[in-house]
């Protein structure tokens, strides 16, 4: 066995394991599995337990190393497993060091735990990657961490304060990439239009995705992650605009419809200024589409207050809703609030869902008899620029290959290569 990667949680998680792996290597780590954990929701940290149990079960003698947010914010509790023979912290897991001199099996939970103060760090540097293994799109991190602190969120605590990667180590790695042949970049983030805030001349995220645009002409497709719309600068909304290799998808960190619970999340944004957003989007861009973050069940939040959660969906004509059932982070705010019944909670996520799927199949039903380009991430599926998943006729993995839209099955559109 070699190094194994076992990834939870967002593109960026995705985009690190990939470092990890590597710098896992160059320190001569073998025969070992690494669990990059999420610490959104409390079912993440459950599953990433899981995983490690799972892990130690089919894999008996190797050395199982645990990182990322949960890991970071809670390190005690994975190091109590016996399963675990180390805990990293995320300011360290992208680090070759991390991996080297790793401790004696039965040693104990303090010496198995290497999780430093992660408010303390105050620069990202900009791994290096040349390549992702099995994947058609490369992720690049261009910033980390977060200085806001919504009511719901732990993921300050394990991501630090927002720090950017400056705009020419990004450019320049996104040029090795497409050297690399890839043909799509997914520029990721903690809170992506917060980039550039601490750098000098704070230059905005959108003026990022130009620069990058404009110094790499060979690159046929950008993609951006999740985003707060209200940071939305005027320069990635000329880029909206005006740059047809940005792709017509964006990821909104919406979270509710309702205007006194995104108070009470400490949210920036009221649900007046995601319709804007969206509305002044589609304007400059016709054929762009939204997906969104939404949380059903938060604290105090009544059936009348649920239903702008629904209202928006439509309002903002989002396309790809991610459903998050609330659950209480231990020691945020939101987990001292009034606390909706969790059958409530399930119940409430559920219509959401289908609010979702219904969003969803509307998109497909419009789809039908378009022509798209679709990047083969695998033999007979891939993506439209518009994210779509699309099961395709043919095309090898990292080719881009016009095809028309036939139909749709439950999950995916159908198209036949042009």
């Amino acid at each position: 066995m070699a190094i194994e990667v076992i990834t939870f949680g967002c593109r960026l998680n995705t985009a690190e394991s990939e470092v990890m792996k590597q710098k896992a290597a160059e320190a001569g780590l073998t025969d070992a599995v690494l669990v990059n954990t999420c610490a959104v929701t409390g079912e993440a940290v459950r599953q990433a337990r899981q995983a490690i149990r799972r892990a130690r079960r089919d894999n008996p003698g190797a050395r199982i190393v645990v990182t990322g947010c949960a890991a970071q914010t809670d390190p005690a509790a994975f190091a109590a497993m016996a399963e675990v023979d180390l805990v990293v912290g995320n300011a360290d897991k992208t680090d070759a060091a991390a991996y080297r001199a790793l401790p004696d099996f039965g040693v104990s939970a303090e010496e198995k735990t290497r999780v430093n103060d992660i408010m303390s760090v105050r620069e990202t540097a900009l791994h290096l990657v040349d390549g992702f293994e099995g994947r058609a799109r490369a992720f690049v991190q261009v910033q980390n961490g977060c200085d806001h602190r919504c009511t719901f969120c732990i993921i300050p605590f394990g991501r630090g304060n927002s720090r950017s990667v400056p705009m020419g180590d990004v450019v320049g790695q996104i040029r090795r990439l497409v050297e690399n042949g890839y043909a799509e970049v997914v520029l990721t983030g903690v809170d992506l239009t917060s980039y550039g805030a601490d750098l000098p001349g704070r230059p905005p995220l959108g003026r990022l995705a130009r620069t990058v645009l404009r110094e790499i002409p060979d690159l046929k497709r950008l993609r951006i992650s999740s985003i707060d719309s209200i940071e939305a600068d005027d320069d990635l909304m000329r880029a909206i605009a005006e740059e047809e290799r940005l792709m017509p998808h964006m990821h909104l960190s919406l979270q509710h419809g309702d205007d006194l619970i995104l108070k009470r999340m400490k949210r920036r944004h009221l649900s007046a200024d995601a319709i804007r957003f969206c509305e002044e989007a589609r304007r400059l861009r016709p054929d762009m589409v939204f997906g969104a973050d939404v949380i059903a069940g938060f604290p105090t939040e009544t059936e009348a207050m649920f239903a702008g959660s629904l209202a928006i969906v439509d309002a903002c004509g989002l396309t790809h809703l991610h459903v998050f059932p609330y659950s209480p982070r231990p020691g945020t705010p939101a987990a001292r609030m009034p606390q909706v019944d969790k059958t409530v909670v399930k119940e409430r996520a559920a219509r959401l869902r289908e609010k979702g799927d219904a969003a969803l199949a509307r998109h497909f039903a419009a789809e039908t008899g378009r022509h798209r380009l679709v990047l083969v991430e695998k033999a007979g599926l891939g993506r439209t620029e518009q994210f779509t998943l699309t099961e395709i006729d043919r095309g090898a993995p990292g080719e881009i290959v016009p095809a028309v839209v036939t139909g749709h099955t439950a999950r995916a559109l159908t198209a036949r290569a042009a």
